[in-house]
C-alpha cells in the first residue's frame, strides 16, 4: 500500500469514482463518505457512495445523504457502481469483510483501491493507496487531514465541514475521548470559521429519537443491567423481544454501552444485541484495559483500545455465559 500522498496527482484526473464504509454506517462513516463526495465532486469526478447496508434515520439530514445507495435494497445498481469504478474509496473499516454482502464484489473490482481509515491491523495488501492510523480520533480528521494535505483546503465547504463535524463529534463522544487531540480542536475551529453551525448538527444527532427508543433505553437500565463489581465490569444483554416490543430501529442502541461506564470504578462495559443472524457485542474500557485485544481474541471482532466489537453465532444466553467466564480471566487487570 503507497503512502496517500502519492494518490494526489489523481485528483484532478476526472474519473468514476466509488466511496463506501461499513455495514450499519454510524455517524464516522457516513460523516467521512459524504465529506470526501463533497470534495471531490468539485473535481468532475463522478461520484457515487454506497452503502452495504441501511444506515439510522437521524443521519437522513446529513448533505447528500439522500444519494447515498443501500447496497441491500438496490443490488444491481450498486453492483454496475462497483464493476465501472475507476477508484474505490474505502472508509472507516480496516478489512474489506466489514463491507458485508459487498466484499466479495470489492474484492472482484479491477479498480485503484484507497484506505482512509483509524482501525487496528488494516488488510493494507488489498489496497493500491492508503493511510491507516489508529491515533487519529476519527476517519472524519482524516478525510479533513487528506484534504488539507492534498492542497486543495480552498474547496472546504459547509457541507463538507458540517459531514466531517458530525464524524468528529460522534467518535470523539462529543470531545471528550482522549483521541480528542489538538488538531481536533484545530480542524473544528476551521470549519467553525467557514461558518458551521454545531449547534444544529448536535441537536439532529442527539435531539431526534422516538419516545420509545426513550423507553427501552429505561427498561434495558432498569431489568437488563448486570454489573459484576468485583471484574469492575457492568454488561447489558438485550434480547430480541426487546428489539420488538419497543420497535427498535437501525441506530436505536447506537451509545447505549456507553451508560455502562458511567457506573463509579467499572472500567469494561459489553453490550450484546439479539440479531437475526448472529449476537453483535459491543465493548467499551477505561484506561489501559484493550477491548480491541479482548474482542479479537474471544469474540472474532475488534476495533479500537478502548472502543471495539464482536459477534458470536451461539445463542444470547450462551455467549452471555461465555462472556462471564472469559472476563474472570481478566481480573487482575480490571482491579
Amino acid at each position: 500500500m503507497q503512502a496517500i500522498q502519492n494518490f494526489y496527482p489523481l485528483l484532478t484526473q476526472p474519473k468514476k469514482i466509488l466511496i463506501t464504509t461499513h455495514q450499519k454506517p454510524d455517524g464516522d462513516a457516513m460523516g467521512s463518505s459524504l465529506g470526501l463526495y463533497h470534495f471531490l465532486i468539485q473535481f468532475g469526478h463522478q461520484v457515487t457512495v454506497v452503502s452495504p447496508t441501511n444506515w439510522a434515520a437521524f443521519l437522513n439530514w446529513m448533505p447528500g445523504c439522500e444519494k447515498v445507495i443501500d447496497f441491500e435494497n438496490k443490488r444491481e445498481e450498486s453492483i454496475a457502481a462497483i464493476q465501472q469504478a475507476d477508484i474505490l474509496f474505502c472508509l472507516d473499516f480496516n478489512v474489506l469483510h466489514r463491507t458485508r454482502n459487498m466484499e466479495s464484489y470489492l474484492k472482484k473490482a479491477n479498480c485503484i483501491k484507497v484506505l482512509i481509515d483509524h482501525h487496528q491491523q488494516p488488510e493494507e495488501e488489498a489496497f493500491a493507496y492508503g493511510i491507516s492510523n489508529t491515533g487519529k480520533s476519527s476517519t472524519c480528521e482524516m478525510v479533513y487531514d487528506f484534504i488539507i494535505g492534498s492542497g486543495y483546503a480552498d474547496k472546504l465547504n459547509i457541507a463538507i465541514a458540517t459531514s466531517l463535524y458530525t464524524g468528529i463529534m460522534t467518535d470523539t463522544g462529543s470531545f471528550r475521548f482522549p483521541s480528542t487531540t489538538a488538531s481536533v480542536h484545530k480542524a473544528v475551529a476551521h470549519f467553525k470559521e467557514l461558518g458551521l453551525n454545531h449547534t444544529a448538527i448536535h441537536e439532529n444527532i442527539y435531539d431526534n429519537f422516538s419516545e420509545s427508543r426513550l423507553r427501552f433505553i429505561g427498561q434495558a437500565l432498569l431489568n437488563r443491567l448486570d454489573v459484576l463489581y468485583e471484574y469492575n465490569t457492568a454488561m447489558m444483554a438485550i434480547s430480541k423481544y426487546d428489539l420488538i416490543k419497543y420497535e427498535i430501529k437501525t441506530g436505536d442502541t447506537e451509545s447505549l454501552v456507553n451508560y455502562l461506564l458511567t457506573i463509579q470504578g467499572i472500567k469494561v462495559g459489553a453490550l450484546v444485541i439479539d440479531r437475526d443472524e448472529e449476537r453483535k457485542w459491543s465493548f467499551r474500557s477505561k484506561g489501559d484495559f484493550d477491548v480491541n485485544t479482548f474482542a479479537r481474541n474471544h469474540f472474532e471482532g475488534g476495533g479500537h483500545r478502548n472502543a471495539a466489537g464482536g459477534r458470536s453465532s451461539e445463542s444470547l444466553d450462551q455467549t452471555v455465559r461465555k462472556f462471564k467466564q472469559i472476563i474472570q480471566q481478566y481480573e487482575q487487570e480490571l482491579q
